[in-house]
């Protein structure tokens, strides 16, 4: 009876092990973390709304270029953006389930849960070709639970690293296969398997604009495998590291085939980044029109290609170990001299693309977010290195994609997904080394099985309570109060008209009220600059702003506000209610407000350790906001709102209260040229910038043009093929005029853009997609 209990749990995780019943369960607790968002009504996040979007709009229209409902008064081609495939495998996944009830809405927020779940089981069933079935499970296990890999992977939040990290999979078990494989009919029929990672990589084009770590990824463990080879004498593996990376040559001209088709990424030939790159290293683009294509096939394969067949000569001649090391040494030493010499161009290129912004994504990694992310299976990452101790060339696989993905996942909070692969194979594979170095030495049967349980279940468990912690405690952002603002400025505005607000509610713009914002998905310092009054009236204008909007979520987004705009000297805090009888009190850390109501109310402010009287103090309750009077005299520069319809006060110092997103926000006193169109009494307010407008309507299957202020002496019409080429334009003199029908001859543009003036001066802007405009006026697409 005394080794019931070992024997028990011996068996158990035997049947746990086994690679059908491991996978299953592995699937299942990937699903299950993946699908907790589903509860929500909304996505997660900002970006998903514009990817849902453009799938809405596309499903309606046709797979179209020009998508005129972002980035006023432009529009986006988005073939410029992203690959087509980004949004047509949710469309796709929507059209294969929709017959059995599934809507759009939940087809999108399935797909990166499927995508990440297939990367889980392809990371199983590689690991278990190249090690075996504790190191399988335990490795999968970890990616599955690990809140670094679920927070891109789960239901409703999407993006296109997601897709990316599935290919390399497919492709690691590409490259396990091959060096697994036992010839059966010739000696090199495992070369055929390198086929997989090529045509990994170069599909993997398909869906994402960055996609280009996944070349670095097979090539590093390409180049690994035949060091490995190479320092093991394992000499007959050698020549796999040359099939892997030309295989990727193939994933190259995969690659540029569909962007040909779909669109390139962001290096492409017709992207800033493509032709910066071009000049800093001086080349012109040809047949290969993407620039990291070109010096990935130019000079990385090349290099590696020559390194590893002069290790194949080398081999032949070399026998000794310790030789064998002092050519590694060499090899590495020439490959750094080389880089030094181009360091000052990848210098560039790479502050070009990892330049920091004030958002979340693109701050540094701290010990606080290796931690939310991996829990401990990043403290368990060293003991990877005892592996080295069975001299397998697999290890240096994964070294190879070390080498690449632990430096970026320090680079940017947001490789901590792309990093999340590599943490979880090498705490995976360290831990079982761990136990089997540790377990033989063990004197008896049951504290074998404690060490076993300890090691193979501390660091998962730990791991998995993270990561189900983090997965429940995330909340989308957006809510019903902004859904219903936002809706209701789709239907009381033009198709044409465009919005003004925070860059990270402009995907919010562009999903519920189908509008341009001016700008969405990545800081703008002109937005920056209105709301801290920087901006004049002219320049709103010259950007064709119809709609202003103001908001809680942009007041405690103030310090972005300033650091985007690059300005100091302005204070604006958020604080939270505190109950205390009879007494209004809100407070946040070094602040307090205290109001006692009455015919002339008694407040006071702390300021760190200081008290005072306020200058001015505003209550908004109901539909009303008032300037109410006070007791006592001011004696600090200090500014109060108070909102009793959600329970919350802003603290200002002067500075802050005179910008536009104060006097807009908290008080009644702004200029005539702003009406108020909408306001929840707090959470979202939207005004209207009252200016000569456009506003594009039809009749007649005719577009009319209408001026709501008829003071223009001329428009300029710009016609746009779908594919962003221009072939139309022409300007109007309309001095006196109250509409303008736009001409039928517009060589068949599709997309127009126009430009209302009075003598030079631009008083609107905007574009709009003709087909829409000669749509029933206000009705909009839905999609189920």
């Amino acid at each position: 009876m005394r080794n019931s209990i070992p024997e028990t749990l011996s068996s158990f995780y035997r049947k746990l092990l086994n690679p059908k019943f491991a996978l299953s369960t592995i699937v299942s607790i990937a699903l299950v973390i993946r699908l907790l968002p589903m509860r929500f009504k909304y996505l997660l996040g900002y970006d998903p709304y514009f990817h849902l979007a453009y799938i809405k709009y596309a499903l309606s229209h046709g797979w179209v270029n020009f998508f005129p409902y972002a980035l006023g008064p432009w529009g986006i081609q988005i073939k410029l953006f992203h690959p087509l495939g980004l949004w047509m495998t949710p469309a796709f996944i929507y059209k294969l389930l929709h017959p059995f009830g599934l809507s759009l809405y939940n087809a999108f927020r399935l797909a990166p849960v499927i995508f990440g779940v297939l990367t889980v089981v392809f990371i199983y069933l590689a690991v278990l070709r190249l090690y075996g079935k504790k190191e399988a499970f335990l490795s999968a296990f970890l990616l599955a639970v690990s809140f670094g890999h679920v927070f891109r992977s789960m239901a409703g939040y999407y993006r296109g690293d997601n897709y990316m990290l599935f290919w390399y999979s497919v492709a690691l078990f590409g490259i396990a296969l091959g060096l697994s494989w036992r010839p059966k009919k010739w000696k090199f029929e495992r070369f055929t398997f390198y086929l997989i990672p090529g045509v990994a990589t170069g599909l993997s084009a398909f869906f994402w604009q960055a996609y280009y770590p996944i070349f670095a990824f097979v090539l590093a463990n390409a180049v690994f495998i035949s060091a490995g080879a190479f320092l093991l004498r394992k000499d007959d593996k050698i020549i796999d590291g040359v099939m892997i990376a030309l295989s990727t040559t193939l994933g190259v001209l995969i690659a540029n085939s569909i962007g040909e088709i779909f669109g390139f990424g962001m290096a492409g030939y017709n992207r800033g980044l493509g032709k910066r790159i071009a000049e800093e290293f001086g080349f012109n683009f040809g047949f290969i029109k993407d620039a990291f294509l070109y010096l990935y096939l130019k000079y990385a394969v090349s290099v590696a290609i020559v390194m590893v067949i002069i290790l194949l000569i080398l081999a032949r001649f070399s026998k000794n170990r310790k030789t064998r090391y002092i050519i590694i040494g060499v090899l590495v030493l020439a490959t750094s001299v080389v880089t030094f010499h181009y360091y000052g161009q990848l210098n560039n290129l790479i502050k070009g693309i990892f330049s920091n912004a004030p958002i979340v994504e693109t701050q540094r990694t701290g010990l606080s977010d290796l931690w939310q992310a991996y829990g401990l299976a990043f403290l368990a990452v060293p003991l990877f290195v005892i592996s080295f101790r069975k001299r397998r060339v697999s290890d240096y696989i994964l070294l190879g994609l070390a080498v690449v993905t632990l430096p970026m996942l320090l680079i940017w909070t947001r490789f901590l997904f792309i990093g999340s692969l590599a943490i979880a194979l090498m705490s995976g594979i360290g831990l079982v080394e761990v136990y089997e170095l540790i377990a033989p030495k063990v004197n008896t049967k049951k504290f074998g099985v404690i060490v076993l349980a300890v090691l193979l279940t501390l660091v998962p468990a730990t791991t998995a309570y993270t990561g189900v912690k983090n997965t429940l405690s995330v909340r989308p952002f957006v809510n019903d109060d902004w859904a219903r603002a936002l809706e209701y400025l789709g239907n009381h505005s033009n198709i044409n008209d465009i919005i003004l607000t925070w860059w990270d509610e402009g995907h919010w713009v562009t999903y519920f009220a189908e509008r341009a914002p001016v700008a969405q998905g990545s800081p703008s310092k002109f937005v920056a600059d209105y709301y801290l009054g920087k901006v004049s009236e002219k320049r709103l204008m010259s950007l064709g702003v119809d709609y202003i909007i103001v908001s809680l979520d942009a007041v405690e987004k103030f310090g972005a506000i300033l650091q985007t705009a690059g300005e100091t000297g302005y204070a604006m805090v958020v604080l939270q209610p505190v109950s205390t009888p009879g007494i209004l009190t809100f407070t946040a850390p070094d602040y307090t407000v205290m109001a006692t109501p009455g015919e002339s109310w008694d407040v006071r402010v702390r300021i760190g350790s200081v008290w005072g009287v306020p200058v001015k103090v505003f209550v908004e309750k109901g539909k009303k906001i008032q300037e109410v009077p006070l007791k006592e005299r001011p004696t600090l520069d200090a500014y109060v709102y108070m909102n009793l319809n959600y329970g919350y006060a802003v603290l200002m110092n002067k500075k802050a209260f005179e910008t536009p997103l104060a006097k807009l926000m908290f008080t009644n006193n702004y200029s005539r040229d702003y009406r108020l169109l909408y306001s929840d009494g707090g959470i979202v307010k939207i005004f209207r910038f009252v200016h000569p407008n456009v506003i594009v309507t039809s009749q007649n299957g005719s577009v009319i043009l209408r001026f709501t202020n008829p003071t223009g002496t001329a428009i300029g019409i710009y016609g746009f093929l779908d594919n962003g080429t221009l072939v139309y334009r022409k300007w109007f003199n309309v001095k006196g005029k109250s509409e303008f029908i736009l001409p039928e001859d517009l060589n068949g543009s599709v997309v127009v853009r126009y430009v209302y003036v009075q003598k030079g001066t631009v008083l609107d802007r905007g574009m709009f997609r003709i087909g829409d405009a000669l749509r029933e006026t206000g009705t909009r697409f839905r999609i189920s």
